[in-house]
């Protein structure tokens, strides 16, 4: 394909029911427009086709001359250790890994291809929630059952959130003043769904997340590691279907389950009135997160940096203060009253800490933006 300035591109994530949208221009990665369209099929648009037609009208003399639409997609398996520019055999290849995310890809699909209508000649470039995590190696990816459930059915760790740990890891490196070949990071995205990663020599090599999201730390609605016996003794004493036994997991546990909400924000709040429940949930998502850290601090030989981001991450002083007071062993100690800033670049760490801890807010969407860029200009 050949190469052009690429100034205006579009970013498209396609949800079941929703669709979001922000548009830059990438000459000074700026964002023009951003919005939401919600009740796909459900009274709204009937369609994803729809959908970015109540877009266009929306954006008006801006969604002129478009140079590309870049599309955050679920799952690329090991197909797609990158982003991609969009052609028919990409198509054909992601029509096979719907099986990975029979939930979300359709939508993610379904979006690629309302823009290829009605973006004539605009081209599309997938980014994948699975590609940064991709430099996995064997040890830290694959499971300790028969081998040929991976050989035939692809049953390994994949990670997700991705685009959010690639875009911090890079700024991290902007922000410690070091080259992104030569950081060592663990970078925790923290919010709603949540996960880990263990960052090398700027590259991913271990991650919480695995086949799907529901592994790792305590969430929103998904009560992250729990011993797999676990799960077979429920479906066997209540009778529960597959289907009925991943709801449960991945719509009514966590801090849902275990506090009434899964809200961080109420959580605290309840907390702070004396909430016993709320006080052990915080206190387990704290615990898991440090564990997590701990192990990954490890794994990567020592990080330069913890870097925190996501909607906790970036906002929630009492869950960063948990999680901070339990890193002690290695030699960080939190600054307090930095520790009180929201949603802005900060070190929340003391100055004497042996590691610094950073909170740097991430931005999903601009990474797909540059990949789209990179890709085609």
């Amino acid at each position: 394909m050949k190469k052009k300035e690429i100034r205006k591109v579009l970013v498209v994530n396609s949800g079941s029911s929703s669709l979001k949208y922000q548009l830059f221009d990438m000459r000074r990665e700026e964002r023009l427009a951003k919005g939401l369209v919600e009740r796909i099929g459900c009274g709204g648009p009937a369609n994803h086709a729809e959908a970015l037609e109540k877009v266009v009208a929306d954006l008006g003399d801006a969604a002129k001359d478009i140079d590309a639409v870049g599309h955050r997609v679920l799952h690329g398996a090991e197909e797609f250790a990158d982003s991609v520019v969009v052609t028919k055999s990409v198509m054909a290849k992601l029509d096979r890994l719907v099986k990975f995310g029979p939930l979300h890809m359709p939508a993610n699909l379904g979006g690629i291809k309302a823009c290829e209508r009605i973006f004539k000649g605009v081209p599309n470039v997938a980014v994948f929630d699975t590609a940064f995590h991709q430099t996995m190696p064997d040890c830290a990816a694959m499971y300790a059952i028969d081998p040929k459930y991976y050989k035939k059915y692809g049953i390994r760790k994949y990670g997700f959130h991705g685009t959010s740990h690639k875009f911090i890891t890079m700024e991290a490196a902007k922000f410690l003043k070091k080259p992104l070949s030569k950081v060592n990071l663990v970078t925790c995205h923290l919010g709603n769904g949540s996960s880990l990663a263990a960052v090398k020599n700027g590259e991913c090599v271990d991650t919480t997340m695995g086949l799907t999201p529901l592994a790792g730390l305590v969430m929103g609605t998904r009560c992250g590691d729990i011993d797999a016996a676990a799960v077979l003794s429920i479906m066997e004493t209540e009778k529960k279907t597959p289907a009925e036994m991943d709801t449960l997991l991945n719509k009514k546990s966590g801090l849902l389950a275990l506090a009434g909400s899964s809200d961080c924000r109420d959580i605290c709040s309840k907390a702070e009135k004396g909430d016993k429940a709320a006080e052990l949930a915080l206190e387990m998502l704290a615990y898991r997160t440090a564990l997590y850290i701990g192990a990954y601090n490890t794994v990567v030989g020592g990080a330069d940096a913890i870097v925190m981001t996501g909607g906790i991450g970036e906002n929630s002083t009492e869950v960063r203060e948990r999680i901070v007071s339990r890193l002690g062993a290695l030699g960080i100690k939190l600054d307090k009253a930095a520790n009180k800033k929201r949603g802005i670049t900060a070190v929340i760490s003391s100055k004497g800490s042996k590691i610094p801890v950073v909170v740097l807010p991430t931005n999903e969407e601009l990474m797909i933006a540059r990949d789209a860029a990179r890709l085609l200009g």
